[in-house]
């Protein structure tokens, strides 16, 4: 055991990247922790709204740009990338078919906040077996830390116009973790940005929440919708949420950069067969300890049952009239609050009004049939 006054630091970054690739992390970087040029834009953010009810950001106000608060002595943050894009991802299908659930990849799997966590813990201690008097704190989006910021700064990536982390080799299907720690070890170069004039995330995005480059109207975001929101979905934006019951992933589908990404191979992320491809209908009529077995251990069981069945009613609204998603709706009334009964009766009333315009379809048809064989009638 050593102290820092008697260790090569360069040695010991390529020492500390090598014991982060051994545990897993696909890429490691080390940053500074000045995020000064930051604080401007935090705080227009905030200003603005767009954290929407996620008090906590305004709470923590631009604590988030000051991780040196958060740990006393913290001098670098040593930033993971961890993929997690897992083999069998099927987006195109569960998305083109408005009777199935999507359900964000990331969370088909593990709770990723566990599994990040305690790969940086190990790699906190075994920094400190080399080094004792480190000190060190993980963080993987537990805590007010502008993580985008730190990866980019340490080269994991760039910030997207989605104001996600994007990598050439690794797209964005990844998580990220920061360990903050009070060594003084040399820094890495952040990258060059690459999305040129792509504007490809802001032009797919359902609810045009990504209202300017890297800025993200929260309270439009379907991920903040289906997860952060408390109480009642807007209603204007249900009939933009499809059928996606938690989180979304268009933007970064349609971004090029994610085209050849690399693909998982830790099975916590693999997907559970009981969230993966699921109709609606089936999801809906889970009972509340049906969810909590169904979603042990996975980041889903945060939103709680009341937001679950909320979430799956405004599909519901935007799926078929099939007699299996009525039932589903019809059954599940009464079953939770009042605040998922709201949205299931906005569901039904959305499942009738199809059913009135398919009939006025299908009179406008038959008049139009009666038409042609009274003019067929006429000429012979």
């Amino acid at each position: 055991m050593t102290t820092i006054d008697s260790i090569d630091l360069n040695n010991l970054a390529d020492n500390i990247k090598a014991w982060g690739k051994a545990l897993g992390f696909q890429h490691v970087g080390i940053s500074d922790v000045d995020l000064a040029q930051h604080e401007a834009h935090l705080q227009r953010w905030l200003e603005a709204g767009y954290h929407g009810e996620m008090t906590y950001m305004e709470t923590h106000g631009l604590l988030r740009a000051r991780p040196a608060e958060l740990l006393p002595g913290t001098l670098r943050a040593i930033a993971v990338r961890y993929d997690y894009l897992p083999p069998e991802a099927k987006f195109a299908t569960d998305l083109a078919n408005p009777n199935t659930a999507y359900i964000s990849r990331y969370a088909l799997g593990r709770d990723y906040h566990k599994v990040v966590r305690k790969k940086l813990k190990q790699l906190g201690d075994r920094i400190k077996a080399e080094v004792s008097t480190t000190n060190f704190r993980p963080f993987v989006d537990s805590a007010p830390v502008l993580e985008h910021a730190l990866a980019e700064k340490a080269g994991i990536g760039w910030t997207g116009k989605h104001s996600l982390t994007l990598s050439q080799e690794a797209g964005s299907w990844f998580f990220l973790g920061e360990l903050l720690i009070n060594l003084p070890l040399p820094v890495d170069q952040p990258v060059e940005e690459q999305c040129g004039t792509c504007t490809a995330c802001m032009t797919i995005c359902p609810t045009q929440a990504i209202v300017a480059p890297y800025t993200v109207d929260a309270r439009k975001c379907i991920s903040y919708l289906t997860i952060e929101q408390d109480g009642d979905i807007p209603e204007d934006l249900r009939a933009l949420i499809g059928n996606r019951i938690y989180g979304c992933d268009d933007c970064q589908l349609v971004c090029p950069f994610n085209q050849d990404a690399p693909i998982t191979t830790d099975a916590d992320f693999s997907p559970r067969q009981v969230l993966m491809s699921k109709p609606l209908a089936e999801l809906m009529s889970w009972t509340e300890t049906e969810f909590l077995q169904n979603t042990e251990g996975s980041p889903i069981r945060r939103i709680g049952y009341a937001r679950w069945q909320r979430n799956i009613a405004v599909g519901l609204g935007n799926a078929d009239c099939t007699e299996d998603n009525l039932a589903a709706l019809r059954q599940a009334k009464g079953r939770v609050n009042a605040m998922v009964d709201n949205h299931i009766d906005w569901a039904l009333e959305q499942l009738a009004a199809k059913t009135e315009r398919a009939a006025m379809v299908t009179r406008q048809q038959q008049r139009l049939v009666r038409s042609i064989r009274k003019g067929l009638k006429r000429d012979a």
